[in-house]
Formats: structure tokens, C-alpha cells, sequence
């Protein structure tokens, strides 16, 4: 079995209004954004090993979403702080932190981080154009190598990203 890394932008959050960044919460859309890729994934017949989050509060809703569409139970999520803003380098670190055995890992975060881990492990020629590459709730599917700790630059390849918006039955489905 292949290595992968899936990497989960947090679902659509509220706008600041008086909230601190790190306690936004989730809205509608975002909620049922992380559904259908949770979803998608059940019906994939795709299921992490570990499924590591932002201890933001929109990042930890996404996860915990997700983990009920799989019918994970929701104590399988690893928060780690370094997955709040504050780079690739403590991302690949918390990758690096993960067991050997673990074949499959969901890292649920935030932007910029995300696509810069994205655009560091997979060749930028191999990376679709898009102004976002990842938007809210999209799921990038990387095959890696065989060590955690070794994940050198352009050592991925880019199996997806999937888009709640196209999973939607309609469009309305994900009106705010």
C-alpha cells in the first residue's frame, strides 16, 4: 500500500466580527462542505490511520465532521498547535512526528500553510493553476515516500484535490 498524506482545508468560518481567529467557528456551508468530502471519502473507501487537526476551533469542527462521515470516532483526532500558523517547516514537523505504521494521514489546517507544504512536496509542474488551490474544505490525496521524516522537496506525487462544491448535487447545496 502507498504512503499518503491528505491535506484538509478547514471548512468556509465566519468572518472576524469581534471573534479572535483562532475561535471562529464554522458556518453552514462549511459544516456541510466537510460533510461531502467526509462523505466522498466513506465512499471511497478511504480511511486514515490518523487524522491530525489545527486546534483552531473551524479547523477542529472540519475533523471532527469528517470523522463522523467515516464513522471515526472523533477521540482519533490529534490536535497539534504547529498546524496553527506557523509554517511548512513545523508542518513537515508534525509529519515527521508520525509513525512508521501509519499509511494513511489527514492533516486538517489552514491557508497559506497548507498550499506551501502542497507546492513543497509535489513538483510545482505537476501542481494544477488555480488562484486557490486549496479552497475551504478542499482535500489535496499525496502519494509519498516511505519515511515521515524524509519528506524532501518534490518527493510527492499528487494523486487529487477534491472540491466540496463539485461533490454537491447542486450548487445550492453549498449557498451560504
Amino acid at each position: 500500500m502507498n504512503r499518503e498524506l491528505w491535506l484538509m482545508r478547514h471548512g468556509k468560518a465566519e468572518r472576524y466580527d469581534g471573534i479572535e481567529d483562532y475561535d471562529r467557528p464554522l458556518k453552514k456551508r462549511g459544516k456541510r462542505s466537510a460533510r461531502l468530502i467526509g462523505e466522498w471519502l466513506a465512499s471511497s473507501k478511504l480511511l486514515p490511520d490518523l487524522v491530525i487537526s489545527s486546534p483552531a476551533r473551524r479547523a477542529i469542527g472540519t475533523a471532527k465532521i469528517v470523522c463522523d462521515a467515516l464513522g471515526i470516532d472523533q477521540k482519533m483526532i490529534h490536535l497539534d498547535q504547529r498546524a496553527y500558523d506557523e509554517g511548512l517547516v513545523r508542518l513537515r514537523s508534525i509529519l515527521a512526528d508520525c509513525a512508521p505504521d501509519f499509511q494513511r494521514v489527514l492533516l486538517v489546517g489552514h491557508n497559506p500553510e497548507l498550499e506551501d507544504l502542497l507546492d513543497y512536496l509535489v513538483s510545482s509542474a505537476l501542481i494544477p493553476a488555480s488562484n486557490k488551490l486549496l479552497p475551504t474544505a478542499a482535500l489535496a490525496r499525496l502519494v509519498l515516500p516511505e519515511d515521515w521524516s524524509q519528506l524532501a522537496k518534490g518527493c510527492a506525487d499528487l494523486l487529487s484535490i477534491t472540491h466540496p462544491k463539485k461533490l454537491a448535487d447542486n450548487a445550492s447545496d453549498l449557498a451560504d
